[in-house]
């Protein structure tokens, strides 16, 4: 996707119309600004803007092993991220640390190829036709299916092909396998298809109402044959062709770096003032995954950035902790880390936690994160059991959220803090909320009639429901122009003014105190997977 430097012209039905004042940006370079109105004014378009021109220039001027501008976790461009952050902070007058932690790093090098070389020659679409399994290797061979394919398919799933060894009685070695998605795990598959000597599988979908289009599959890291993943349409499509002896012929070439001791950073910046024993820690994600991550999430990060920034003249009451975690999108890694390596004694000082995670949708909704009646973004089901003794405190930060939405004329919805790094702290004991405006698809009807756009996707092609940019291989299109620069300033100044008021506010303290006035009926949530998975993971079984 181009990117458009400046402001782009975003094509979105759901474009904030409401302005706020802004102070002078002379006024707020100078004074204090230590109650929340003034915080709010200062927090203007034009600041956070910069900062994601520079983010996305940081992705631009560092692509990643697939060759595209990127900020990955493990890559030049999130390291450059990290140093930029750490460089205004101290500017601004924090006492900055660089936390290192490892993980284990997985990319592809290059673009993977799945190409039929006879009887028709033809390169399929990465991401469109087929997506490769996180395994190295290459293969030009004959296709042979594997028995058990049920083509055409049923209503109900009823394809086992590949799940016994006997569907490779006859399979010719080095051959490449075709397998129907169905009944057990890939990793069975895969295994049968390498014990009878396939050079590679391509699994296709098993065409049931829900299992036609392109999907990824988990496999169990110890395959060693590449295994591609396709659609219905694209496996039958090869299931016709072949011809007993003769093919026809494919190509696979898929090459990658595996790394499994592979740095990444936190970033942490303590205000030089405030109560040491009583911290409110701000945090944004810093990484992003498949490529630039603009919306998800330079948009929480240049909030944060800029909240930062405008609070340099200012001593709070408590002190406040910024910190932009590495590795959210491979599984909360980075607060993960930081929440289970803090003292004991250090992490008690810690009163409340405030998340900023995809702040720019263009198609979007207003979320605000609350542990007792929060749902999940994709799929609106209950989030994750939290303490009811962090209730309480949590909803006091969410009602300042919500009370600037409604002041603006907005609505809001409350959503849990599964998949972001708020997730963490509230695991831990420690109150927290945040901010949120949808990413992928699909954005309900009931969304709609709260905040107006369209049904389907919330960001990338709008309206449309291909699942957006965000979190999707093999797009890298998350770059400046999937976001709204409106969105992003008045949803920036809502998560202002949750920072403005709790950076003074004694009531985070006391964690039997009453959360305010928007508490609705609770329900006892259902236990859900607490970290965003990428596209590539899959699902695990069938």
């Amino acid at each position: 996707m181009t990117v458009t430097w400046g402001l782009p012209t975003v094509a979105s039905s759901a474009l904030a119309t409401t302005s706020t004042t802004d102070a002078n940006p002379t006024a707020c370079a100078n004074r204090v600004n230590n109650i929340p109105q003034k915080l709010v004014d200062c927090v203007t378009k034009d600041d956070l803007w910069a900062h994601m021109v520079k983010f996305q220039e940081i992705a631009d001027a560092n692509p990643g092993a697939d060759g595209h501008p990127s900020r990955n976790s493990g890559e030049p461009g999130y390291k450059a991220s990290a140093d930029y952050v750490a460089d205004v902070m101290r500017a601004a007058g924090y006492a900055v640390t660089l936390q290192e932690y490892k993980f284990h790093y997985f990319s592809f090098v290059g673009t993977p190829v799945l190409r039929e070389d006879s009887p028709t020659p033809h390169s399929f679409e990465l991401g469109k036709d087929f997506n490769p399994g996180p395994v190295v290797g290459s293969t030009t061979a004959k296709l042979q299916p594997a028995r058990g394919i049920v083509v055409p398919a049923t209503p109900a799933p009823s394809s086992a092909s590949g799940c016994q060894a006997s569907d490779f009685t006859g399979f010719v070695p080095g051959n490449i396998a075709l397998v129907q998605r169905g009944t057990c795990t890939f990793v069975q598959k895969v295994a049968n298809a390498e014990a009878a000597g396939a050079s590679a599988a391509i699994i296709f979908n098993e065409g049931n109402p829900g299992r036609t289009s392109l999907f990824s599959g988990s496999l169990s890291g110890s395959e060693h044959i590449p295994v591609v993943f396709t659609t219905y349409a694209l496996g039958t499509q090869l299931l016709g062709q072949y011809t007993p002896g003769s093919g026809p012929v494919l190509t696979i070439d898929v090459n990658a770096i595996d790394d499994p001791n592979r740095s990444d950073w936190n970033v942490i910046a303590d205000s030089k003032g405030g109560d040491p024993n009583n911290i409110l820690v701000v945090d944004a994600h810093l990484d992003a995954i498949y490529g630039a991550g603009m919306l998800d999430n330079a948009s929480g990060s240049a909030a944060i950035l800029d909240i930062a920034q405008q609070l340099r003249n200012t001593n709070t009451r408590n002190k406040l902790r910024f910190i932009w975690f590495g590795g959210e999108e491979v599984g909360l890694l980075g607060s993960d880390y930081y929440v289970r390596t803090l003292p004991a004694d250090e992490l008690a000082k810690i009163k409340l936690d405030l998340d900023a995670d995809v702040l720019a949708t263009p198609n979007y909704v207003a979320g605000v994160l609350d542990p007792k009646d929060g749902v999940n973004l994709f799929g609106r089901a209950p989030g994750t059991p939290m303490p009811p003794s962090i209730w309480g405190p949590s909803g006091i930060a969410r009602d300042y959220g919500i009370d600037y939405l409604r002041s603006i004329g907005k609505n809001h919805i409350l959503f849990s803090a599964d998949g972001t790094d708020a997730f963490m702290f509230q695991q831990a004991g420690i109150p927290a909320s945040g901010v949120l405006t949808g990413q992928d698809c699909c954005k309900l009807a009931s969304d709609v009639a709260l905040f107006g756009g369209y049904e389907g996707n919330f960001e990338g092609t709008v309206p449309g429901d291909d699942g957006g940019c965000v979190d999707n291989p093999f797009r890298w299109c998350d770059n400046l122009s999937n976001n709204d620069p409106e969105v992003l300033t008045w949803m920036s100044k809502t998560f202002a003014n949750m920072v403005g008021h709790m950076a003074y506010d004694t009531q985070v303290f006391t964690s039997s105190q009453g959360s305010g006035g928007h508490v609705k009926g609770h329900t006892t949530p259902a236990k859900v997977t607490a970290a965003k998975v990428g596209t590539l993971k899959g699902a695990v079984d069938s």
